[in-house]
C-alpha cells in the first residue's frame, strides 16, 4: 500500500511539474493599436505572424484598437495588466506612452513609433531606453524624402508641411525635414490640424498657400486620406508623404518602409524577450532594413506628375 501511494504521489508530482512547465511555455501578449489604418494594421499582423511562426499555439493575443483615443489606450493597457499579460505590444506613440505610464514591470515593445526619445522624453538617448521598453521605429530617412520632393518638384517655391499638432513624432519629422528642405531652397510653412474635424479646412489652407505639400508619417492623416485627397485633387496640388498607406490614399510619392516587416521585426524582439530572457531595457530600438521609392499612379496621372523609372507603383 505504501509503495502504491508513493507511486501515485510521484505521478501527481510529475503531472504537476509538467503542467507548470506547460504554463511557463505559454505566453499571453496584449496588443494596443492606436487606430485602424493600413500601416498600423500591417504592423500588428507582422508582429503576430512572427510570434506565431516561432511559438505556434503557445502564444495567444488580445488585440485591442483604441479608435484614435489616447485615453482608451490607457484603459486597454490597464486591462492587459490586470489580466496578467506577459508582454505588451504598443502600436503607435500614444499607445506606447499609455503603456509606459501604466507599468514599469511588464516588458513593452513599441512599433510604428518614429522617435523614442521624443515619445518618452529621454534627453541622453543612446539607442536603448534603460527601462522596460524597446521596439521598432518607423522613421524613414527624412533627408532622402526631402531629396525626393526636390527631384519631382524642383521648380516649386513653397512647401506646406501638413500634420497633426497632437502627435509629437509628426512634429519631430517636420522639424527635421524643414532643415533639409530649406537647404534645398524651399520656403516651408507649417499647417497643423488638431484632430480629424479640421483636416479638410487646414488642407485647403495649405493648398491655397503652397506649391506642394509634405505629410509626415502621421496617424491622424493616415486615417483621413480621403478627406485630404478630396481637397488636393480639385486644387491640383501634389503631396509627398511619409509612408505607403498615406500615399495610396492621397499622395503622389513616398520613400516608405514596410510596416509589415517592421511589425515582424518587433515580433522577433518579443520572442527574444519572452523565450530567451533578453533584457528589454538594454535592447536597442531597431529600424526597418529597407526603404522603397513608391508612387500613386492614379494621383500622378490626375495631377500630371512625371515619375522616374526607379519608382515602384503602389498596388
Amino acid at each position: 500500500m505504501k509503495k502504491t501511494a508513493a507511486m501515485i504521489l510521484a505521478l501527481v508530482l510529475t503531472l504537476s511539474l509538467s503542467a507548470a512547465a506547460m504554463a511557463e511555455d505559454t505566453y499571453r501578449v496584449g496588443i494596443c493599436q492606436l487606430v485602424q489604418h493600413v500601416a498600423l494594421d500591417a504592423a500588428t499582423q507582422g508582429f503576430q505572424d512572427a510570434l506565431k511562426e516561432k511559438l505556434g499555439d503557445k502564444v495567444t493575443f488580445d488585440v485591442q484598437n483604441a479608435s484614435g483615443d489616447s485615453n482608451t489606450c490607457s484603459t486597454i493597457v490597464n486591462n492587459f495588466i490586470s489580466g496578467g499579460v506577459n508582454l505588451i505590444m504598443a502600436n503607435a506613440t500614444p499607445a506606447l506612452q499609455a503603456a509606459v505610464a501604466a507599468t514599469g514591470d511588464i516588458p513593452i515593445l513599441g512599433t510604428s513609433v518614429t522617435d523614442y526619445a521624443t515619445a518618452l522624453d529621454i534627453d541622453d538617448w543612446n539607442g536603448a531606453t534603460g527601462m522596460n521598453v524597446s521596439g521598432t521605429s518607423d522613421l524613414a530617412p527624412l533627408e532622402q524624402q526631402a531629396n525626393m520632393l526636390h527631384e519631382l518638384f524642383p521648380d516649386a517655391k513653397k512647401v506646406g508641411l501638413l500634420y497633426c499638432s497632437a502627435e509629437p513624432n509628426s512634429k519631430y519629422q517636420v522639424d527635421v525635414i524643414t532643415g533639409y528642405l530649406t537647404a534645398l531652397g524651399y520656403e516651408c510653412v507649417e499647417y497643423t490640424f488638431a484632430d480629424s474635424n479640421d483636416v479638410a479646412s487646414v488642407t485647403q489652407n495649405a493648398c491655397d498657400g503652397c506649391d506642394v505639400l509634405y505629410i509626415p508619417t502621421d496617424n491622424t492623416a493616415a486615417s483621413c486620406t480621403e478627406a485630404i485627397r478630396n481637397v488636393l485633387e480639385p486644387a491640383m496640388k501634389p503631396a509627398i508623404v511619409g509612408e505607403e498607406g498615406i500615399c495610396a490614399g492621397c499622395g503622389v510619392a513616398t520613400l516608405s518602409i514596410s510596416y509589415y516587416d517592421l511589425g515582424y521585426a518587433t515580433g522577433e524582439m518579443a520572442y527574444e524577450v519572452l523565450v530567451n530572457g533578453a533584457d528589454v531595457a538594454t535592447m536597442n530600438v531597431r529600424f526597418a532594413p529597407n526603404v522603397t521609392k513608391e508612387y500613386n499612379a492614379e494621383m500622378c496621372a490626375l495631377l500630371g506628375v512625371q515619375i522616374p523609372e526607379d519608382y515602384v507603383a503602389i498596388q
